[in-house]
């Protein structure tokens, strides 16, 4: 009898362990990974980036593993809304627009717009400098707003992804492209036909939770802090942009 319920008892134990285990939180991550060195694709076709390597580590801090989806950009926001995923990690800039449909973490990133031009042009590093040209953007992006809203007299030309909007430079149909300073930093490593000028604006990255989710914003500002105070996030930054 004895024995049985020893027996019991371990097989009971066993179970609420491994239960344990098995209910692990998971913390589903969307994002648009053509934004290096935010996020983009290896050769092995996984996700890597600054933004990756952080949300692993704010996620483990607080004791959630990791999931991560690839989304268009002019969708993630919406993906977000209808529950696809529980936070965009995606070199996301807070905005009071964007404000009206989600909620953003504590900042983890300083970020800033400039201008590429090919090297055979001038060199531009004012929004004022865009006037009367044509300039190609991410849609929905930072530099989709400040230019459209900012810039007198220019012809905006969108598209779904970096790339696309590069290319259309490359191609001689626009004067420049505007875009985060680290990828242009990252695109001109890459191709030395390109330049771009000054910083134009300043901005502030966050993770975007939906309305309801003030638990999980909760767990990421603070697992934000403990990266930050144990210096796990400088080693990420320099890993990054300190070479």
């Amino acid at each position: 009898m004895k024995k049985a319920l020893v027996l019991a008892i371990i097989i009971m134990t066993f179970a609420l362990i491994s239960g344990g285990a098995m209910g692990a939180k998971v913390l589903k991550v969307g994002t648009d990974p053509a934004f290096p060195p935010f996020e983009s694709t290896n050769d092995k076709g996984e996700i890597i980036g600054f933004d990756m390597d952080i949300i692993k580590a704010v996620a483990a801090a607080v004791g959630y593993d990791v999931q991560f989806t690839a989304v268009a950009w002019d969708g993630i926001i919406p993906g977000l809304i209808a529950g696809n995923y529980d936070v965009i990690a995606s070199g996301m800039t807070i905005t009071d627009e964007r404000k009206q449909s989600v909620n953003f973490s504590d900042s983890y990133f300083e970020a800033s717009q400039v201008i590429i031009t090919m090297k055979k042009a001038k060199v531009l590093n004012k929004l004022s400098d865009l006037e009367g040209k044509k300039v190609s953007v991410q849609i929905g992006t930072t530099g989709d707003i400040v230019v459209s809203e900012e810039v007198k007299n220019v012809t905006v030309k969108r598209f779904d992804l970096v790339p696309l909007a590069l290319q259309e430079l490359f191609n001689g149909n626009v004067d420049a492209m505007v875009i985060d300073e680290a990828v242009a930093q990252a695109y001109a490593k890459q191709f030395t036909n390109i330049q771009f000028g000054a910083p134009c604006t300043n901005e502030d990255y966050g993770f975007a939770v939906t309305k309801k989710n003030a638990q999980l914003l909760a767990d990421l500002n603070s697992g934000l802090k403990k990266i930050k105070a144990d210096g796990t996030y400088d080693k990420i930054f320099a890993k990054w942009f300190v070479k």
